[in-house]
């Protein structure tokens, strides 16, 4: 589906506020966030430790305002291209890339990623490393054919989409369609990292609510392979009893998967 062929209001652009949606990632002050964090972080490190997914370049699909998705990568691969489909995420990001005035704090975030590394102490270089590392901020539609146009990218080894497909496709077969333009931005044997909620029909930010597109397991094997994909590592967990009765979302679980472009 086209951008063109969106039927309803652009909500995103209108209503999406990248500072409401950042109190999610205040570290130990929100327990939503802070079940998403953990899980997410700890996959990433595992994924991009020395010995794991390495090279030049990494295309991060719907960044929105965040950076803890690069923490671990920007270890391994030389170069990452953030992107995302609304301006003020890009602003947001913008914002922290260039220590600009009132740019979210995500030291908690990065300290604890250093401490997974071993080195809490690090978290200042680990700040400047991603800095360097994240050479472009890109707008994005994974509805279009080329996500990325007008840029002209080389293929990537790497993709990384946190919490974006089930927010930007509006139908099952929006969301193949998504998977199948994102493999045009991989090498052959390049690999997609992605993760997600199981079964969200909406999330909160601040006063707004956003409808997503419920996932399951089964639909994304499925969809995966018909896109070109072969999964790697799947691992899920079940949404945390004591984060149940918050009400800003109703995701039944997290999962995060890695899987290689096939020929």
């Amino acid at each position: 589906m086209a951008l063109q062929e969106r039927q309803e209001p652009d909500v995103y652009q209108e209503n999406f506020e990248p500072t409401s949606y950042l109190e999610y990632y205040r570290m130990n002050q929100d327990p939503v966030g802070d079940e998403v964090l953990h899980f997410l972080l700890k996959h990433y490190n595992a994924t991009f430790k020395p010995g794991g997914l390495e090279g030049k370049l990494l295309i991060d699909i719907g960044s929105g305002p965040t950076i803890y998705q690069f923490l671990s990568a920007c270890e391994s691969f030389q170069e990452i291209i953030a992107t995302d489909y609304t301006d003020k995420n890009l602003q947001e990001l913008e914002k922290w890339l260039k220590k600009m005035p009132g740019a979210f704090d995500w030291s908690p975030v990065v300290k604890y990623v250093c401490e997974l590394e071993g080195n809490r102490d690090k978290w200042a270089e680990k700040e400047e490393r991603v800095r360097r590392t994240v050479t472009q901020v890109l707008k994005c539609d994974v509805l279009k054919e080329r996500p990325l146009e007008p840029a002209v990218l080389p293929p990537a080894d790497g993709l990384i989409s946190s919490l974006c497909l089930e927010a930007a496709c509006p139908t099952p077969q929006a969301c193949r369609d998504a998977l199948r333009h994102l493999r045009t931005l991989l090498r052959l044997g390049g690999h997609l990292v992605l993760s997600g909620g199981f079964e969200t029909t909406f999330f909160m930010v601040g006063d707004k609510r956003f409808s997503t597109l419920p996932l399951n397991e089964k639909f994304l094997r499925e969809a995966l392979q018909e896109a070109g994909f072969i999964i790697e590592k799947l691992e899920k967990v079940t949404r945390a009893a004591e984060t149940h009765l918050d009400n800003r979302s109703d995701y039944t679980g997290l999962f995060f998967l890695v899987a290689r472009r096939g020929d």
